[in-house]
């Protein structure tokens, strides 16, 4: 039987059993209120006239839905050409992130190297400073890279880059790399197998949900910026979503800002539904049974 704070005893009471379901519902529709009402009013907003959003106080629905704004958002901020950047952009993020990161937590986990725990306590030790404090010196060495002396600006690599070394994502497939059986890296070692080959052959192909997890972050960390997108791609062709609606905010409707906006959240909400299964599962997942 599951244990909880309040014993199935008490719930089978008739005053206990109604204020229990009484503060559950209050509790859930509070929060429910709180997270899709911004989500209820960016939809509604999106299809208001520009007279009715100004208005105080507010409409809960449009007196007359207006479907044109959206087609006036796609074709007015020339959203094709922004969400194709960010898709690419994204796509980059995800390639490299999986890459070097499972490397790194490869590395950490199973090769253990010398002062391998003085390294991931140094790289987890980087969370604890304040995102906006990094901003400065990124973008000093975007401009100048250092050695080779390139400027990265309007270039995909000044956004690929920072977020290769991802302390968070390294932990994350550290820690699932520890669960994995030490015995199946032995046995691989001694059928012969390089590192990289047990790498290729065992880790990976027990680590999809992990690696789903760190593929999904990658595409909403690069989906969701917009300071550093705004730094470091100045120029019209090559913004981001994000960017691109907020240049083109100033001189265009409120309303067809608002669809705008709802076109661009259109695909990270999309990718969460598909795959909130193995962000669940490889969030969890801790342990191999034998």
């Amino acid at each position: 039987m599951t244990r909880t704070l309040i014993s199935q005893a008490q719930l089978r009471r008739g005053r206990s059993r109604f204020l229990y379901w009484s503060l559950l519902g209050v509790v859930v529709a509070g929060f429910t209120l709180v997270f899709l009402g911004p989500l209820y009013w960016m939809v509604t907003g999106a299809l208001k006239s520009g007279q009715e959003i100004a208005q105080t106080p507010p409409t809960l629905w449009p007196h007359d839905p207006q479907l044109q704004n959206y087609a006036d958002a796609w074709n007015n901020l020339d959203l094709a050409k922004l969400m194709f950047n960010t898709f690419y952009y994204a796509a980059g993020a995800v390639f490299f992130q999986l890459v070097f990161d499972t490397a790194a937590a490869y590395a950490l986990s199973k090769l253990r190297p010398v002062f391998g725990n003085v390294i991931l306590g140094l790289m987890l030790a980087t969370l604890m400073i304040p995102a906006m404090v990094l901003i400065v010196p990124q973008y000093v060495t975007a401009i100048d890279l250092p050695i080779v002396h390139v400027n990265l600006l309007d270039s995909p690599w000044a956004i690929w880059l920072p977020l290769v070394a991802n302390a968070f994502n390294i932990f994350l497939l550290k820690r699932f790399f520890d669960s994995i059986p030490e015995d199946l890296i032995a046995a691989a070692q001694v059928d012969g197998a390089s590192p990289l080959r047990t790498l290729w052959s065992i880790i990976l192909p027990m680590s999809r949900p992990i690696l789903g997890v760190v593929s999904i972050f990658a595409v909403t960390a690069v989906w969701k910026d917009f300071l550093w997108p705004k730094l470091v791609m100045p120029s019209p062709e090559t913004r981001t979503l994000s960017v691109g609606i907020y240049a083109f905010s100033g001189g265009t409707p409120q309303n067809v800002v608002i669809a705008a906006s709802v076109i661009a959240a259109i695909p990270t909400v999309i990718i969460f539904l598909l795959f909130q299964r193995n962000i669940m599962s490889g969030l969890t997942t801790g342990s191999l049974k034998g």
